[in-house]
């Protein structure tokens, strides 16, 4: 279900880029919302958490999202925090089975590259919602590789390991 291209065309204005299983979200089929996510799985796939399931509208990688340019008012990316190696539906480790983690060697690249194509399929004056957790690097460190100041969010000296961060698609002004 793509925006624009239905009769909902105008119900779908919210993404959620990395949905993985919808934690933060209130109510978790929110009609507004198109979830996204590459992987996908069953209750009872994970043994650890056996109720934990991750079923996202359309499967898509949040670095190539399969949508035209300014198709959402509202994105929100939350890709993983964890940074590792090998494949995750391998690994032993639960954290990476249950968020999923970004490749050591590619992680930089594969965060700016997501955050761009966040921001390409946002419409002017739209607004970004943007989580990390400085589980494996710093939020500043991450605000550096996107390259774009948010409005707000946890700016410094904040001992909470989870960041939120508000970015708003405002077009420059060309100068005549």
């Amino acid at each position: 279900m793509k925006p624009n291209t239905s009769k909902d065309e105008h119900d779908k204005f919210i993404l959620d880029a990395c949905c993985g299983s919808r934690m933060f979200w209130f109510n978790k089929q929110q009609p507004n919302t198109i979830f996204c996510d590459i992987r996908e799985y069953d209750k009872g796939s994970l043994t650890f958490r056996p109720n934990r399931e991750l079923h996202p509208d359309m499967i898509m990688d949040f670095r190539k999202l399969d949508f035209p340019d300014n198709s959402f008012k509202l994105v929100v990316m939350d890709p993983p925090h964890l940074i590792g190696t090998g494949d995750p539906n391998n690994s032993k480790c639960n954290m990476i089975k249950t968020y999923g983690c970004l490749n050591a060697k590619t992680w930089q690249d594969d965060i700016k590259r997501g955050f761009e194509e966040c921001w390409r399929v946002l419409e002017d004056y739209g607004v970004l919602i943007f989580k990390w957790n400085d589980a494996s690097k710093k939020r500043a460190e991450v605000l550096r590789i996107i390259g774009r100041e948010p409005l707000f969010g946890h700016p410094n000296g904040s001992k909470i390991p989870t960041h939120w961060f508000c970015f708003m698609k405002i077009p420059e002004v060309k100068q005549q």
